[in-house]
């Protein structure tokens, strides 16, 4: 693997995480050199070795990314990790890409997916936040359909697979199934209720002045800020499904004029990041678990009201739902600085 003077540095905080290894796996698929990446971690794990492209990387503790600070730091880890680097990093030139929840509404920092809102990145901000996957996969889809006809309102349902939760989610539906089938009982660690065979609410707190809970909240937050429409109105319902990988949602709209199945898969076909489902086989979260792209299966015009429209989405929520968006930033920086900004 040749190494480029224009590679830029990159580090991966959480590197050991499940955010952080997609990735890992990303970045090898780009041929990415080893040389110009490093990889941090928690106390717990510094010191575990990632083999990356047939070359072995240690995980260093986060505290020693001053040592060398990178060009680029893509922060996978949780809402106080991030904070925590930011403050390490705060002397230097690295730019901070963040997956976590902690700097997502706040005013001074873009909130941003590539496809959507990508030109907020020409000025080459020195901190960047992703969104929620949810709200990703949610504005991906349906951003060419505002363009062209107008969102007057937004009710979506999302069926959210347990790795959503981490690696430990997924653990726990694996442990609860095989109990569930040996005709055992397993107490649920992570989630409230068990995962296996059942589905539940997200388990994120609600809040109580507006019986929305956390999902529900940033998903209403973050996609009035994306869009820039303080006012939009927004009703999601979010659920956690027994699903190894990858989302589901199933979206309403009101539109600002008529339409047809017809003219909003035209909307659709082409558009960034955007896939529509192709052949007989309902579309399925497993189908599209390790893929890059937003895919959208069903659509309907509801036969009383033209003005409504109901689509069927996947996404796979570590992948384009964290990973690869943060990764489409860093690209999109990359091409800011260069003077070009086709997106990768």
């Amino acid at each position: 693997m040749s190494v480029s003077a224009t590679d830029p540095t990159i580090a991966i905080v959480g590197a050991s995480g499940l955010v952080g290894q997609e990735a890992l796996s990303i970045l090898a698929s780009r041929g990415f050199p080893a040389t110009r990446l490093t990889l941090y971690g928690s106390e717990r794990s510094a010191g575990q070795r990632v083999e990356y492209c047939g070359i072995t990387i240690e995980i260093r503790q986060l505290n020693r990314i001053t040592e060398q600070p990178p060009e680029y730091a893509l922060l996978c880890a949780d809402a106080d990790t991030a904070k925590c680097c930011r403050s390490i990093l705060s002397g230097t030139s690295t730019i901070l890409i963040d997956n976590s929840s902690a700097y997502r509404l706040d005013e001074s920092i873009p909130l941003v997916i590539p496809e959507v809102n990508g030109s907020l990145l020409e000025c080459r901000p020195r901190f960047v936040a992703n969104p929620n996957c949810s709200t990703i996969m949610l504005l991906t889809a349906i951003s060419p359909i505002h363009e062209v006809f107008g969102v007057r309102s937004i009710s979506v349902t999302t069926y959210q697979a347990v790795s959503g939760a981490g690696a430990s989610g997924l653990e726990e539906l694996h442990a609860q199934t095989r109990a569930r089938i040996d005709d055992q009982s397993q107490e649920p660690r992570i989630f409230p209720v068990s995962c296996a065979f059942d589905v539940f609410e997200h388990e994120s707190a609600i809040d109580p002045a507006t019986g929305f809970n956390g999902e529900e909240c940033k998903m209403i937050a973050e996609s009035r800020k994306i869009w820039d429409e303080p006012g939009l109105r927004v009703l999601p319902t979010c659920v956690r499904v027994p699903v190894e990988r990858a989302h589901a949602q199933a979206i309403m709209l009101e539109l600002s004029r008529e339409t047809s199945v017809e003219d909003l898969q035209e909307a659709l076909r082409g558009a960034p990041g955007v896939r529509l489902h192709a052949g007989d086989r309902p579309l399925t979260p497993a189908q599209i678990a390790g893929t890059d792209d937003v895919v959208v299966g069903r659509i309907r015009v509801d036969p009383d009201d033209a003005r409504r429209a109901i689509l069927w989405v996947c996404c796979d929520q570590i992948r384009k739902g964290a990973a690869l968006n943060a990764l489409q930033i860093l690209d999109r920086l990359e091409d800011a600085r260069s003077g070009s900004l086709a997106l990768h």
